[in-house]
């Protein structure tokens, strides 16, 4: 088995912990909604590749913007060098987005329950639609009330043993499933650059994940 990836989630221009990271974690995520306008202030201080994410507040996010000015600034990512552009399932014009983001750079369709965990029948047709819209890499990430929800994200790798998938729970109910995601085939999974911030519930450290997949004897 490959080395489970580890992408760490950076959410504010303080970059003191990114260079120490660095040596821990496989690429980054910019939180373009998180950081602000001093984002772009990040990106040069990187030496993995990066995710270009700018979640809007009904996705979960902080982007206050218009919807028009939070794309632009995914797309101005793309032009600085971002690796991946995230993008959400249900965005208007989604294929043509996809499309448009792939002439330069990998696209990631994200589809988020801040609610629940759906059955793994409704997951399913969740990443078929990604698939279907071109995705490069499809995201499914909800949220666990119980334990089994854990197993039902887990369950989504053996149905698409071909497609690159990142999917976990989150809260402090799915923090099994954000371990054991890259153990079971996902393509990586998240990690904070440090206790208290997270850019979503249950989300480990990088620290953290690389001392448990070293125990493990993965890395």
């Amino acid at each position: 088995m490959n080395k489970p990836k580890i992408c760490c989630v950076i959410r504010n221009a303080d970059i003191s912990g990114v260079i120490e990271a660095g040596n821990l974690t496989d690429l980054f995520e910019v939180r373009i909604d998180l950081i602000g306008d001093r984002w772009t202030d990040v990106i040069g201080h990187l030496k993995r590749p990066w995710i270009a994410c700018n979640r809007s507040i009904q996705e979960g996010g902080q982007w206050a913007g218009d919807e028009t000015g939070r794309i632009a600034e995914l797309y101005r990512a793309l032009d600085l060098g971002a690796a991946i552009v995230d993008i959400e399932t249900g965005l208007q014009g989604l294929e043509e987005n996809v499309g448009r983001i792939k002439k330069k750079a990998r696209c990631m369709v994200s589809f988020h329950n801040w609610k629940e965990t759906p059955s793994l029948e409704v997951l399913a047709a969740v990443v078929q639609q990604q698939t279907s819209s071109g995705a490069d890499i499809c995201k499914v990430v909800t949220t666990a009330r119980g334990f089994e929800d854990n197993i039902t994200l887990l369950q989504l790798y053996k149905q698409f043993p071909g497609v690159k998938l990142v999917a976990f729970a989150m809260g402090n109910m799915g923090v099994t499933s954000r371990i054991l995601s890259p153990l079971a085939g996902g393509y990586f999974t998240y990690a904070s650059l440090f206790e208290g911030g997270e850019s979503a519930p249950g989300q480990p450290t990088v620290q953290q994940l690389h001392n448990i997949y070293r125990m493990l004897g993965k890395c």
